[in-house]
């Protein structure tokens, strides 16, 4: 008998988060379902972040993920957007380290090289890419879902090659390998 496991993938982002959900039977995936949180109605950075962890609290609860990859804030020029992204990203693997379930880090360059074969693709290359991968009908307008599923796939194909991003088990794993994390 396969052995099955399913993969939450997350994009952060305090006004739009999206997620993908794939099921893994051996060395074949599905789609679960894909989707985003819409965030931009609520007025506090505080109110968005506790929506994302009571969001992904559900979406752990409803599809009892084994994994989670979750794409990691990249630098850009804005500090302020840098910090809030980061938050965003703290707290959905918080709800994930709740639940239990291990958690992946990846890059952005890493999920679209892994999903594309191009670390530089645009969204709208992951997007037909996972089209292709999944047999996608339609997709969104919006593409923070696949970027989300994006991430999910690209755990699935970094699989136990031991390239795969930063993991963490649990809290005292994150503490462990963040002590400059934590004052």
């Amino acid at each position: 008998m396969k052995k099955e496991k399913i993969i939450l993938g997350i994009d952060p982002g305090t006004q739009i988060m999206g997620y993908g959900l794939i099921k893994v039977t051996g060395k074949e995936m599905q789609l679960i379902t894909f989707g985003e949180i819409i965030l931009t109605k609520y007025e506090t950075h505080p109110l968005k972040l506790k929506k994302i962890f009571e969001r992904t609290l559900g979406i752990i609860d409803e599809y009892h993920p084994d994994e989670l990859a979750i794409e990691a804030p990249f630098f850009g020029k804005n500090v302020q957007s840098m910090l809030k992204l980061g938050r965003a990203q703290g707290v959905a693997m918080a709800a994930g380290l709740y639940r239990e379930v291990p958690i992946t880090e990846y890059l952005p360059k890493k999920i679209k090289q892994s999903v594309t074969g191009n670390g530089n693709a645009s969204k709208e290359q992951v997007a037909s890419m996972l089209q292709s991968l999944l047999k996608i009908k339609s997709l969104p307008k919006r593409l923070d879902a696949t970027d989300g599923l994006a991430a999910a796939v690209c755990h699935f194909f970094q699989g136990d090659s031991g390239s795969k991003g930063k993991s963490y088990t649990g809290w005292e794993s994150f503490v462990s390998k963040n002590p400059k994390r934590i004052k």
